[in-house]
């Protein structure tokens, strides 16, 4: 019961000075505010970029060349090249490897009739690009392994180019202008979204053979790779199996670097979770110094109230009071202090959070405040209350009584 009856206590004082209490929680509020906002929106990137790779399943891989080698002060850099011949030796070679497709893009302009769009990328990729990356078709039907193998003049778009070259209800069948090249649209992507500043519904999908005619066949030198494996178990020697052969194919010494690089799913998750992470470490310590700014405040507004209390201090020793329960008092009030700035500032900040979210450009993901940094919020308050309020506290305590009952 002692406890309540000083929390009790500790509420009583505050409203009595709730301005002054307000003012002096100002410091708490605004760098628990910060640390929440900022984690809401990191959060809820972190979210949707995990949900977007979860997505692709945890057999999903991707090889892509690696450009730029530094090879060193007089050394010729060699043209690296990664081709499809490379991807068809890896799905006849590896064993564990389920499907796999090429991939080449380009920023090529779309037109229909007297209208004309700029889409994110043309992709040129085979029948296999739907279920390894799994983006399926909403409308009529993906490219087909026929559409590859004869180079046809077929398309598959996004929902947004549908909509900026106004196709209609029913584009199926209609002819539009890839470039230069006349494309019939076989099929409409389902709908995805942005993510990453990139918009997944505003792509044109083309045979790979026919995309490489559209871009040059320098283009072939330079494909992405990506594929499944048949199981989550065996992605690490399937990973293995591909470089090993690929550095075969590439005739590299084992003193030279590979010239791809091979990304699982699982390195993209935790790139992107260290990434966020760093980011939200580095400006949660910064925000932080508000805290400490807010408990110093604590630590001298809890000072003022002992000096105003006094004799309250004094004749609560003369009925019985112990130190401990003087003590106890005085850095409940100041917890309770910090606590209610923590509130307001949780609630202030995951405002913050949702209206910035809201304001950003694009399908950002909306503010999440995980119960871990709710927690986290809390207990620093608390924390700060505890560090600050020990002095005012201890030296509310050491009053002697009589001392300060005289106290005017």
């Amino acid at each position: 019961m002692l406890f309540f009856d000083n929390l009790l206590t500790a509420f009583e004082s505050l409203r009595t000075n709730l301005m002054r209490s307000m003012l002096t929680t100002l410091g708490i509020i605004i760098g628990t505010a910060a640390v929440i906002a900022v984690v809401s929106i990191v959060q809820g990137l972190q979210y949707l970029i995990s949900t977007q790779l979860q997505g692709v399943g945890a057999t999903y891989m991707i090889v892509v060349p690696k450009i730029n080698q530094n090879q060193g002060a007089g050394v010729v850099t060699r043209q690296v090249k990664l081709t499809w011949d490379d991807g068809q030796a890896i799905l006849e070679r590896v064993p564990g490897v389920d499907m796999i497709t090429p991939l080449v893009a380009g920023p090529l302009a779309t037109k229909y009739r007297d209208r004309q769009h700029q889409p994110d990328f043309v992709l040129g990729v085979n029948e296999d690009y739907p279920d390894v990356n799994n983006h399926t078709v909403d409308t009529g039907r993906f490219l087909s392994r026929l559409d590859v193998e004869r180079r046809r003049k077929v398309a598959v778009v996004g929902t947004k180019v549908v909509e900026e070259l106004r196709l209609g209800s029913d584009p199926i069948g209609k002819e539009i202008y890839v470039g230069n090249l006349p494309v019939t649209v076989v099929g409409v992507m389902e709908e995805r979204g942005q993510f990453l500043g990139s918009d997944n519904d505003n792509f044109v999908f083309i045979p790979f053979d026919t995309a490489l005619a559209v871009f040059g066949r320098h283009a072939g030198d330079q494909v992405q790779l990506r594929l499944q494996a048949s199981s989550a178990e065996i992605t690490s020697q399937v990973k293995e199996g591909v470089q090993q052969l690929l550095r075969r194919r590439h005739n590299l010494s084992e003193d030279q670097e590979d010239d791809f690089q091979i990304i699982l799913q699982d390195e993209l998750l935790d790139s992107v979770s260290s990434i966020l992470g760093g980011v939200t470490a580095v400006i949660g310590a910064v925000v932080s110094v508000a805290l400490v700014v807010g408990g110093i405040g604590i630590m001298n507004i809890m000072l003022v109230s002992v000096t105003e209390r006094t004799r309250e201090i004094g004749l609560r020793k003369s009925v019985g009071a112990r130190r401990q329960d003087i003590l106890m008092q005085f850095l409940i009030e100041a917890i309770t202090l910090s606590l209610i700035g923590g509130v307001i500032g949780l609630g202030l900040g995951y405002g913050i959070g949702a209206l910035v979210s809201s304001l950003l450009p694009g399908d950002w993901p909306p503010a999440h405040v995980p119960m871990w940094a709710v927690a986290l919020a809390f207990g620093f308050c608390s924390l700060v209350g505890v560090v600050f309020g020990i002095y005012p506290a201890s030296k509310a305590a050491r009053l002697d009584p009589i001392d300060a009952l005289r106290y005017e």
